[in-house]
């Protein structure tokens, strides 16, 4: 049991460190890394949850997200350009493979329609109830 936390950790510490590369890069993205990082430390660690929930980076790029609220268009836009360019890339990389390229194709079609229809659109700055208890 405890070597599994242990991969938890070092996975999670890893997802941090990408995801933070992700937050100043602009090719890799942050969020998918970030998210990595919180269920792994969710699964390995308490104290490390509780400290990696109350980071800047945290609450900057997955809290809106992870509580159900949703995203601004600011952060949907830039996690789908940079889908898009990174998969571009595979797929000019792909012209002798038609099959490769019809499936990259579909899964960014999904990207996208997931993006724009699934995750709640939020105002930047948007306060919810929950919030403003918090707050008091």
């Amino acid at each position: 049991m405890k070597i599994k936390k242990v991969v938890y950790i070092i996975i999670g510490c890893v997802g941090l460190g990408l995801g933070a590369l992700g937050a100043a890069l602009p090719l890799l993205p942050a969020f998918p890394f970030l998210l990595l990082a919180a269920v792994c430390f969710g699964k390995s660690s308490e104290r490390l949850h509780k400290w990696f929930v109350g980071t800047k980076l945290y609450k900057n790029n997955l809290e809106s997200y992870v509580k159900g609220r949703g995203m601004t268009w600011k952060t949907k836009i830039r996690i789908m350009v940079i889908v898009t360019v990174t998969m571009s890339v595979g797929f000019i990389m792909m012209n002798a493979v038609p099959v490769g390229r019809i499936v990259l194709l579909g899964v960014w079609v999904f990207h996208v329609l997931y993006f724009v229809f699934r995750v709640k659109t939020i105002r930047p700055g948007q306060n919810f109830p929950a919030d403003k208890q918090r707050e008091d």
